[in-house]
């Protein structure tokens, strides 16, 4: 095992926790099942944000939105932020992001400017010219659409149009309320943009091994966020009779903020929410047949066999190159997702553990033991430090995340005794925060009287909101001395103290 390992983060985008081959029998996941097995699994990894942005920013900064800025969809990471591939490469790695960034917003100002923006999306001139350095990582190959969305062009168009589909446009034509295809995809799937990602992320680990460099490779995979679409065979690959959608238990939302109980009527009015022209995810109608629930689910596990096929070309490359016992291989995701629970569909800011919590495994031979399973609470802030002490690299004071390292290979036991989870979609309006430890979880909303508090060991369904319980006023006192008490240990500082003055 060398002292410099290879990194390669592969991450998917809205993931629910149990969609792995190993956690939910009917989807096959045979080379995410292989990574489980050759390494870890951890039961109570959570995201920052349940968006993509804030959450993917905090993910290469091991800082949480409030402190690196890019607090919602639609805002922009810093260009000063201190990121992991910043570091990693001042330290010789080779770096490179392939597939999904969403650093940037579709828009763009004068005090946010943006190259992901709408407009230069399809200038390929621009993008042929272009692969870096984007936010710390030296090589970008990217890729910003989700199915047939019109936003598909940089890096995955130039790649789509070498490989022969002139006319790719036309099988990119999606947009919100405006779907030209549904569940099965004609786009050859060749020239599918998980295909894109697996070819040009060993592309750019076999360009790091010529160089003599070791890696920091992030396989960004775009799916299985919606609209659930994908080519055949994977459209077909699972007969929806087969798959089981979550679901409300009755009267479960009476005791929710008003908002989730909205999400149950044909509809809504969520007006009283709506500070900006912006719109908050999530809040629309989230009723939906059940067959077209089931279909949705069927497809949504296509598109993860998919991706799970893709890794495997990962995996079979540090095989093939003798790599794979120097390489520390992380898979994870942005945030989960919801397909039925709660009555609830997507994302948006509802803080179920569906929402929060996220699959995750590592695999790094001769540190991390094999077949082992954690149930220590993890966050996405953690793999920046995490990867710096991977890498003998140090830890800038002003990271907010925690080494895990030696809890991922047995040596520790914890190291955090819980987890923060803040989402913002409007600056006043729409503002929750969330904490949890081991067993108790509790959700809080700027400005109002009201709250979450569920007990994750009696209910971890969570149908019974204690929070205005009065049977439970000590324990929400109790939890809530500790929420704010972990809101105060997270302060982080770029300096150490070396004077009295």
């Amino acid at each position: 095992m060398t002292d410099t390992p290879n990194i390669l983060l592969i991450t998917t985008d809205q993931h629910h926790h149990e969609a792995l081959g190993h956690r939910t029998t009917v989807l096959q996941t045979p080379h995410l099942d292989r990574l489980a097995g050759e390494g870890a699994r951890f039961d109570r990894a959570y995201c920052p944000n349940p968006l993509c942005s804030p959450s993917r920013s905090s993910l290469i900064t091991g800082r949480y939105p409030s402190a690196h800025g890019c607090w919602t969809l639609g805002t922009r990471l810093d260009d000063g932020s201190r990121t992991i591939g910043e570091l990693l490469g001042a330290a010789g790695y080779a770096t490179s992001l392939i597939g999904k960034a969403h650093f940037e917003p579709l828009a763009a100002t004068p005090e946010q400017p943006s190259l992901e923006r709408a407009d230069l999306l399809r200038d390929l001139e621009f993008w042929a010219g272009f692969h870096g350095p984007y936010f710390g990582f030296q090589h970008i190959e990217l890729a910003r659409n989700h199915a047939d969305e019109r936003w598909a062009g940089q890096h995955y168009a130039l790649w789509m149009e070498r490989q022969g589909l002139a006319d790719w446009r036309r099988y990119f034509q999606g947009g919100p309320g405006d779907r030209p295809h549904e569940h099965a995809w004609d786009l050859p799937e060749a020239f599918h943009y998980t295909h894109f990602v697996a070819e040009r992320t060993v592309a750019a680990m076999d360009h790091a091994m010529a160089a003599g460099r070791p890696f920091f490779t992030w396989a960004s995979f775009q799916d299985p966020h919606p609209p659930y679409l994908v080519p055949e065979p994977w459209a077909s690959m699972y007969d929806p009779a087969d798959v089981e959608p979550g679901e409300p238990a009755d009267g479960e939302l009476e005791a929710m903020p008003e908002w989730f109980r909205l999400t149950q009527l044909a509809d809504p009015d969520f007006s009283a929410w709506q500070e900006t022209e912006h719109a908050n995810h999530g809040f629309v109608s989230h009723l939906v047949a059940p067959d077209r629930l089931r279909r949705d689910l069927a497809v949504y596990y296509g598109m993860i066999s998919l991706v799970d096929a893709g890794i495997g070309r990962l995996l079979a490359y540090l095989d093939e190159r003798g790599l794979a016992g120097e390489t520390l291989v992380v898979f994870t995701t942005d945030h989960g997702h919801f397909l039925g629970q709660h009555g609830l569909t997507a994302k948006g800011p509802f803080h179920y553990e569906d929402l929060i919590r996220i699959p995750m495994l590592a695999r790094f031979p001769g540190r991390i033991p094999t077949g082992r399973r954690v149930s220590a609470l993890q966050s996405l802030v953690d793999l920046a430090p995490t990867f710096l002490h991977a890498a003998d690299l140090p830890v800038p004071g002003d990271m907010q995340g925690v080494n895990q390292l030696g809890v991922w290979s047995g040596t520790e036991r914890r190291v955090r005794d819980h987890v923060l989870v803040e989402n913002r979609h409007q600056p006043t309006a729409v503002h929750i925060r969330t904490y949890v430890d081991e067993r108790y979880k509790m959700t809080l909303y700027r400005d109002q009287p009201v709250g979450e508090l569920f007990d994750l060991q009696a209910d971890p369904g969570e149908r019974s909101n204690l929070f205005d319980d009065p049977a439970h006023a000590d324990l929400r006192a109790e939890v809530m001395h500790r929420f704010l008490n972990a809101e105060i240990r997270r302060e982080a500082s770029t300096f150490e103290r070396i004077a009295v003055a």
